[in-house]
């Protein structure tokens, strides 16, 4: 047979592509870890080229795919996707991502990393992190068995709906299990059938055709894993052969119409098996070729790559790509880098044979790779193509990028690194060793297997690899944020002895707003939560992993302050995302606790640079989710023009309370502090709504005490900006500011919202220049005089108001 050629790439993942479906001739599915499910239709044929749609948007890596084919309650069939989330999700391929699904299925604890439809459709099994592999009935979508194994097990890495009655897994315990569902013992438990050694963790699984078409060797199905080997197998537990030939990890299997075996993995190739041998390897421009799938209708094949791009490959010369397109593919596959490490042991350039070797000597079988030293005295890697009987350059040979050439022996073996893990005080820590070349996520997972660790750590190990490896690591500011000293728990009360006489201005620290209590906020978003499950809300929806984990950022971060100076959370910014989320996408009336969560999440470095790539920095976000009742947020608009015409009469108080404390809790950082002075224009506008000075609705919430006492936390932490900057805050602004605080103490009689707008009016006086001469220009000594008078009694304003006199008469 021809070899297969590229088709057409399918590019517009923003991340790696982890699963592909190809149900139709003119329908290819993809998953990938941008957190989305794109449906790609072919649009025209020659070329073929294919359009997409985004079906489904998550909050997590989604990583497996299936397809329910078209029956007569779904005509269109249903497209189901699972993974970070844990809920798998069905849905109709004419769905977009504001849909709803059509159904969410709940019952895994973990990442959901496999799924399978069985060849009638009569259900669906998936299996995940948590060791559970579930069936899943689809005329009542509920769980119809859980197939249950002898000991414990770690992760179920692969399913196979064989038929209608039998499903096979395999686990990284090394074991394949087949089931038969109609031994379904009670609460719908099933044991395995048969158990099958592999001595591997297994990774793949597909079935093989029977009969004419069926495999040479008489396998029923197949397997693969880390080991790089294919085993074939009948159900009978007899493996009766294996295929060599990858370098690495296998990650996933398919069968051609033909009887043909196709595999993809690690080594960065799809190999395409007849019989037990190798006859095509196509090398991709990536680390990785996580998955691949097969047309039913024409044999075409179809892959998914850690370069983001989705691949089509044909034997039919009407579907291949223009020679260009082809010619581009072969020239990244060519100046694609190869680090040492993925070909064995060290290369020792002068020994290696000359390009002229090529020439006269052919490879022993496909896929084969013979390192050469070229002409400019680099190292290429050829490959063996059967098919073409010739050498086809796929890349040139280097040391590991950044890599300072000293290698670490462990084991045995060199690698680039070898980190030291503490995993539990007062035990020796764990060695992690890693090398360029690897993909960060499976090098996580060996680390976690060969460790017996959980592998919900996994996400958490990566992220130290990708972290430690790039040479650098995220600063964390020395300059903890103030607490609020004058916040609500510690205001002076005029049955307490008199604080000692203190000089008030200028008060160079910024205030923050950050009390709070974690427990109440996490109970709430939860029930919440719930709510938008059980309605089918699952787009704007967290998973139950998703929400321990936004559990534990709040403990980490609600009300402790001093706990900064230990470090940033690490999965902060990811919570920082959710409560974004939920604040722009969920109803007005149900964005509270999240805008509580963001007020304390700003407070802390790094926070104020995340910036979301539909709404904004966490100023927008905070500001339009407060004050827009639509569903979802509306954005486009300026945030000035936003704030002018926003209807104060459908505002939620407590809402707009959170976004202001949001905002002075932005000054704890430099990054905030920048952001904020970015802003000002906006912000100080709002202030002056608020306080009735602008706009036509009047004062907002002049009976809400707390809300006063954030607009007047707020305004001070301007002035003190202005103080510290003198270019941050123009004269127009600290005007604004002179006029909301005498609004303020015009209407407010509260000693501690009095004292923070004198505390305002104060700050300004202390600029002295243009800032003095303005207030002076604005008669500020009056409101200073009122704010007196109506506390009278309160010993901080009578000795804050004779400092700001003092200003006043210079």
């Amino acid at each position: 047979m021809p070899d297969f050629k590229l088709s057409a790439q399918l590019k517009g993942h923003d991340a790696d592509v982890r699963a592909v479906c190809f149900p139709t001739a003119d329908t290819v599915l993809s998953s990938s870890r941008d957190q989305t499910v794109r449906l790609w239709r072919k649009t025209t044929d020659k070329p073929p080229t294919f359009d997409a749609t985004i079906t489904s948007q998550g909050h997590g890596y989604i990583n497996s795919l299936a397809f329910l084919r078209s029956s007569a309650a779904w005509p269109e069939g249903l497209i189901i996707s699972a993974g970070h989330e844990t809920i798998i999700e069905a849905k109709r391929p004419g769905s977009t991502t504001t849909d709803n699904a059509d159904r969410l299925l709940v019952g895994h604890g973990n990442n959901v990393c496999t799924l399978d439809v069985s060849p009638r459709g009569s259900y669906v099994v998936s299996g995940g992190w948590d060791g559970k592999a579930l069936v899943w009935d689809t005329e009542k979508w509920e769980i119809s068995a859980q197939l249950l194994s002898q000991g414990e097990v770690k992760s179920i890495w692969a399913v196979l709906a064989y038929d209608e009655h039998t499903v096979i897994t395999g686990s990284a315990d090394t074991y394949i299990r087949i089931y038969n569902l109609r031994q379904v013992k009670h609460a719908n438990e099933v044991e395995p059938w048969r158990t099958l050694s592999t001595n591997d963790v297994v990774r793949a699984l597909c079935k093989l055709p029977s009969g004419l078409k069926g495999h040479p060797s008489g396998a029923e199905f197949a397997s693969a894993g880390n080991g790089g080997v294919i085993h074939l197998w009948k159900m009978n537990g007899t493996q009766v052969g294996s295929l060599h030939g990858h370098d690495s990890f296998i990650y996933s299997l398919a069968c051609l119409p033909s009887s043909e075996i196709v595999s993809s993995g690690e080594d960065r190739t799809v190999r395409i098996w007849k019989g037990s041998q190798c006859v095509q390897t196509i090398t991709h421009p990536a680390i990785s070729v996580w998955s691949i799938a097969v047309c039913p209708d024409n044999g075409d094949i179809v892959s998914g790559a850690s370069d983001n791009v989705v691949r089509v490959f044909t034997r039919n010369a009407e579907r291949t790509a223009p020679p260009e397109v082809l010619s581009q593919f072969e020239e990244l596959v060519r100046g694609s880098a190869i680090p040492q490490q993925q070909l064995g042991p060290a290369i020792n350039k002068e020994q290696l044979e000359p390009h002229s070797w090529l020439a006269i000597n052919s490879g022993s079988k496909d896929g084969q790779i013979k390192t050469i030293r070229e002409d400019d005295n680099t190292i290429g890697a050829y490959q063996w193509s059967l098919g073409e009987q010739r050498w086809i350059h796929v890349g040139t040979v280097v040391d590991s990028t950044g890599s300072s050439g000293r290698k670490v022996e462990y084991m045995g073996l060199e690698y680039d690194f070898v980190f030291d893990v503490d995993i539990e005080e007062g035990k020796p820590p764990l060695k992690l060793p890693y090398n360029l070349s690897e993909n960060p996520y499976e090098a996580a997972t060996k680390f976690l297997g060969v460790n017996e660790l959980p592998i919900s750590y996994i996400d958490q190990v990566a992220q130290f690899i990708v972290t430690n490896t790039k040479g650098a690591t995220l600063g964390q500011s020395t300059e903890n944020p103030s607490a609020d000293p004058y916040g609500t728990e510690s205001r002076y009360h005029p049955d307490q002895a008199s604080p000692p006489t203190t000089k008030y201005l200028p008060h160079k620290e910024y205030l923050a707003l950050t009390q709070a209590k974690w427990e109440p906020v996490a109970k709430k978003l939860k029930s919440l939560n719930e709510k938008h499950l059980l309605a089918g809300n699952k787009h704007i929806a967290m998973n139950p992993d998703g929400v321990s984990r936004l559990e534990a950022v709040l403990q980490a971060t609600m009300g402790a302050p001093t706990a900064r100076t230990a470090g940033q959370p690490p999965a902060l910014i990811d919570a920082q995302r959710t409560v974004s989320m939920i604040i722009t996408q969920w109803p007005y009336g149900d964005r509270l606790p999240a805008l509580d969560a963001l007020r304390c999440f700003v407070a802390w470095p790094s926070a104020a640079t995340l910036k979301d790539n539909k709404y904004g920095n966490p100023i927008d976000v905070v500001l339009r989710g407060a004050l827009d009742i639509q569903e979802p947020v509306q954005s486009g608009e300026p945030l000035s023009e936003f704030i002018n015409k926003f209807d104060a009469t459908q505002v939620n108080i407590n809402n707009l309370m959170m976004a202001l404390r949001t905002v002075t809790n932005l000054f704890a950082t430099e990054e905030g502090r920048a952001l904020v002075a970015a802003e000002a224009g906006a912000i100080v506008g709002l202030l002056a709504r608020i306080a009735g000075v602008e706009g036509d609705q009047g004062h907002i919430g002049p009976d809400n005490n707390n809300l006063q006492i954030a607009l007047t936390s707020a305004a001070f932490n301007f002035a003190c900006l202005a103080f510290h900057d003198r270019g941050s805050v123009d004269l127009e602004q600290l005007m604004q500011l002179c006029q909301i605080t005498e609004a303020v103490i015009r209407r407010q009689k509260d000693p501690e919202v009095l004292f923070r707008a004198l505390m305002t009016l104060g700050m300004i006086l202390a600029l002295g220049g243009d800032a003095l001469d303005l207030a002076k220009t604005l008669e500020v000594g009056e409101p200073v005089g009122e704010a007196a008078r109506k506390a009278s009694d309160d010993a901080r304003i009578k000795a804050l108001t004779q400092e700001c006199l003092g200003y006043l008469k210079r």
